[in-house]
């Protein structure tokens, strides 16, 4: 969750579901997660969550995985994937000093060098930057691992998989079979 923090959140408003992509911070409080990010205050979803239960989806690494690995021709290519579900009840984390200590642990996570030109900022700007976004945490209470790894594949096909991603050309193929080589362990 922390590698691949840029997530989707999803939330039911009407009986349909609503979903925004954003970056969070995943940090733990005793043996609590917790998830923590903001909206622009804009995004209608930014009012719906507030007391109510969301689901944070955390997806990647992923990989397209090809028929040519496997020993019969009567086969379809899937994908494998790694995925975490954590679902909670989200609380807005109101006024200026906790949208400030937001902010400046998501800049210290994601671009530290920013952190300098961030406080460098005249206060009026930034206040301005921290009106327009509603920043929130949830608790997770429930958390969901889900893995398609080939896993009922046979043991050749596996190792047929395992060698043809860690040769790919991205960086999901070679953490797949990353993963897929620490299950065999």
């Amino acid at each position: 969750m922390q590698r691949y923090s840029f997530a989707t959140i999803v939330s039911v408003k009407d009986g349909v579901p609503v979903a925004t992509h954003l970056p969070f911070l995943v940090k733990k409080f005793n043996d609590k997660i917790v998830l923590q990010a903001h909206f622009a205050k804009a995004n209608p979803q930014s009012a719906d969550i507030i007391g109510n239960t969301a689901m944070v989806i955390f997806t990647e690494p992923h990989a397209y995985i090809s028929t040519k690995n496997y020993e019969k021709e009567q086969n379809v290519p899937t994908w494998n994937y790694l995925a975490v579900h954590a679902y909670g009840k989200c609380t807005l984390l109101d006024g200026e000093e906790n949208k400030a200590a937001l902010l400046k642990d998501m800049i210290q996570y994601y671009e530290q060098d920013y952190l300098k030109q961030w406080d460098s900022l005249p206060d009026d700007y930034k206040q301005k930057m921290m009106k327009g976004i509603v920043a929130f945490e949830m608790v997770v209470d429930d958390l969901q691992a889900k893995a398609k790894l080939s896993q009922n594949r046979t043991e050749k096909e596996q190792e047929n998989i395992i060698n043809s991603l860690s040769h790919g050309e991205n960086n999901n193929e070679k953490e797949i079979a990353d993963y897929m080589k620490s299950l065999k362990m």
